[in-house]
C-alpha cells in the first residue's frame, strides 16, 4: 500500500495512534520537563512554545508550572482536544512548523520526544528549523530532543505485536532510504488498517550542519532525560540546547 509523504497528518489524527501509545510514561516526561526547567531557569515572564505539541500534555504541564505557553501542531484533532485546557496563559493552534509562527516572540521553544524529521525531503527539515529559529527572540533558546539514531538502529526490534484495548497491532521496523520506518497494521471492527511512521535517521553530524545553516549556536548536548552527558554509543537521546 502506498503511504503518503505527509503520513503524519493522517496517523497523528487517527484515534488508533492514541490507543497504541496510551501507556507512554507520563511521569518520565514530567521529570524530564522538571529537569529542563531547573537547568534552563526560565523567568516567570518568559514565553514558551511547545512545537509539535500533540494533545498538549507537556504544554499543559509547563503552564501548570506558571509559564505563558503556546502549543502548535499540524493535527487538527489533537489541537481540538488540547484547546479544551486553554486559559489566558495557555493557547493552542493548528500550524505547520515549516511556516513561521510569530517572529521573534518566544524566549524558549521546546521540540520534544522525537517530533522532528518527519518530512519526505531533507530540505524541508531545514525549512522547518529556519522557521522555528525565526520565532525565537534574539538570545532565546531552542531545545530539540531526538532519539540517538545510531543506538536506535543498532537495537532495532524488527517485529513485535502489541495488544491494546482489544486491538492487536502488528508492528514492523526497518531502515530504508535514510528513514527509520515503522509499519503498523491491525484490524478493528472487521476493517483492515495500515499506517506508517517515517522518521529521518538524523545523525549528530547532520544536526550540527542544520544548526550551522540556521545560525543556531549549540550550547549543550545531553544524552538522557536526567540531562546526563551525551555519549554517541551509549546515550538514549540527543538533547540539543541551542541559542539564537
Amino acid at each position: 500500500m502506498e503511504v503518503p509523504s505527509d503520513w503524519f497528518s493522517t496517523w497523528f489524527d487517527s484515534p488508533y495512534y492514541h490507543i497504541l501509545y496510551k501507556n507512554r510514561d507520563a511521569h518520565e516526561a514530567q521529570r524530564f520537563m522538571d529537569n529542563l526547567l531547573e537547568h534552563l531557569h526560565p523567568k516567570p515572564t518568559c514565553k514558551l512554545l511547545d512545537l509539535a505539541c500533540g494533545r498538549g500534555r507537556h504544554a499543559i504541564y509547563l503552564n501548570q508550572k506558571g509559564y505563558d505557553v503556546t502549543g502548535i501542531d499540524l493535527s487538527e484533532q489533537s489541537i481540538a482536544i488540547a484547546q479544551q485546557s486553554e486559559n489566558e496563559r495557555l493557547r493552542f493552534f493548528v500550524h505547520d512548523m515549516r511556516n513561521i509562527f510569530r517572529p521573534d516572540h518566544f524566549d524558549f521553544i521546546f521540540n520534544l520526544f522525537t517530533s522532528f524529521g518527519y518530512f519526505q525531503e531533507d530540505y524541508e527539515n531545514v525549512v522547518a528549523l529556519r522557521a522555528t529559529t525565526a520565532s525565537i527572540k534574539p538570545g532565546g533558546k531552542l531545545i530539540i530532543d531526538f532519539m540517538n539514531t545510531q543506538r536506535v538502529i543498532d537495537r532495532l526490534v524488527l517485529h513485535e505485536t502489541k495488544e491494546v484495548d482489544g486491538i492487536t497491532f502488528d508492528i514492523n521496523r526497518r531502515v530504508e532510504m535514510g528513514f527509520i520506518i515503522k509499519t503498523i497494521q491491525f484490524q478493528d471492527k472487521g476493517q483492515d488498517y495500515h499506517y506508517q511512521e517515517r522518521v529521518r535517521a538524523l545523525r549528530y553530524e547532520e544536526f550540527i550542519e542544520y544548526f550551522q545553516m540556521c545560525q543556531l549556536r549549540l550550547a549543550e548536548v545531553f544524552g538522557d532525560y536526567h540531562l546526563g552527558p551525551y555519549d554517541p554509543v551509549k546515550s538514549e537521546r540527543m538533547i540539543f540546547v541551542l541559542k539564537k
